[in-house]
């Protein structure tokens, strides 16, 4: 992504860090502005739509991780990134299930954090084609069932909640059942070749899809892993995945 068209919004009651960004992103031509706080990031988001919010987690009054959530549950899918402690593996986590597309452990270089943000960036302006396995029909493995032409998945009959990316991502594992997919795979079957996305969003969409599909995230059977490669879906034994 061109660097002149990236709009980046910092929240951060930290008035070192927020002048040393600001710095360095203004000498890049990026557009750079602050918050310093989260009390009124809907209503600032409401007049300012930047490209991206960068978020730190430990902020007086209302924290990042709660800021993060409001925006989700009202809809507002802007790219977020949070900034975290190293010890705060908890939030890291917690940030990542409310929404967040990435977290930096601070303390931080400026220039990890620009590739981050474009790295998120190319993965929201990037359309994520329907794969060429299955364009239509419905699957159902354990108690889910996928509607391909819908685009939804429920659960029992109730629809679950699903970002575009990790649709895309559930819906190219179901239709390669019992294929061991490695990670540039996936990114090849989702993003189309040639794409610039590392491949460790990859593990954040799965760990997420995770949460939904597992009954315990910490020993998967549905998206199992298949050590030095990727990624496997498993249809469970007494309902194997077929298109109905």
């Amino acid at each position: 992504m061109d660097s002149e068209t990236i709009q980046v919004l910092l929240v951060d009651d930290d008035a070192g860090l927020r002048d040393l960004l600001r710095t360095f992103f203004q000498q890049r031509g990026i557009e750079f502005s602050v918050l310093h706080n989260a009390t009124n990031l809907a209503n600032r988001l409401a007049l300012e739509r930047p490209s991206i919010v960068v978020l730190d987690v430990m902020m007086p009054g209302v924290d990042g991780l709660t800021a993060l959530r409001q925006l989700r549950e009202a809809g507002d899918g802007i790219p977020v990134i949070m900034l975290t402690s190293l010890a705060e593996d908890v939030d890291r986590v917690v940030g990542l299930e409310f929404g967040a597309d990435d977290y930096l452990g601070k303390p931080f270089m400026p220039l990890e954090l620009l590739a981050r943000i474009k790295a998120v960036l190319r993965r929201h302006s990037n359309p994520v084609p329907l794969p060429a396995a299955a364009r239509q029909g419905t699957y159902r493995f354990g108690k889910f069932r996928l509607d391909i032409a819908a685009r939804a998945l429920y659960s029992d009959d109730k629809r679950v909640k699903l970002t575009g990316t990790n649709y895309a991502l559930l819906e190219v594992l179901v239709t390669h059942p019992m294929e061991t997919l490695s990670r540039a795979r996936l990114l090849d079957l989702l993003y189309g070749p040639d794409v610039d996305i590392t491949e460790r969003g990859m593990d954040l969409a799965v760990w997420r899809l995770r949460r939904l599909l597992e009954e315990d995230p910490s020993q998967p059977c549905v998206i199992q892993t298949v050590r030095g490669v990727g990624y496997m879906f498993v249809p469970s034994d007494s309902d194997d995945e077929k298109p109905l």
